[in-house]
Parts: C-alpha cells; structure tokens; sequence
C-alpha cells in the first residue's frame, strides 16, 4: 500500500472535482426531466471544464513537488526547462 501523499494544491482540486460533480448531478437531473439539448450540452461543457482545470492544477502541482521532491533540487538550467514544461501544459 502506498503512503499518503498530499500537496497544497490538494484542496483546490478537491474543490474543482466537486464542482464537476456538482455539474454531473445537474446534466443527470436535466436528462431525465426531459430539458433541451443545448442546456444539457452547455451543462455538459461546464463538467468538461471543471475536470480539465482539475486535470490541470494536478500536473502543474506534480511537476512543481513530485518530481523535485525525486530528483532533487534543480540547477538553474534544469529550472528552466522545467518552467518551460510547466508552461506547455497549458495547452493540455
């Protein structure tokens, strides 16, 4: 079994998660109430969102405590390529 293992950033994504949950709830409710496709669909994009961001703070928190924590503390060369890397997921 593995320890446990938490960061900072924990409770803000725990926060995101549950609004997605909170989201999935609705859409479920809005299907079976029988409401439009495109408030479903609108709904729908909010529960996307809400997991992507938290997708989001997970690996930008991964790389700024996980992989440090693993290799050690970074040269300044080696800080910013990890800056850079931190940058591209962005766009993930």
């Amino acid at each position: 079994m593995t320890q446990p293992h938490t960061h900072e950033s924990h409770p803000a994504i725990i926060k995101r998660l549950r609004r997605a949950g909170g989201h999935l709830n609705s859409t479920i409710d809005m299907v079976v109430q029988g409401r439009s496709c495109l408030d479903i669909a609108q709904q729908l994009q909010a529960v996307e969102k809400a997991i992507q961001q938290a997708k989001k703070a997970l690996i930008q928190s991964h790389l700024d405590h996980c992989l440090e924590d693993l290799v050690g503390p970074l040269g300044a060369g080696q800080r910013h390529a990890m800056d850079d890397f931190r940058e591209i997921t962005r766009y993930l």
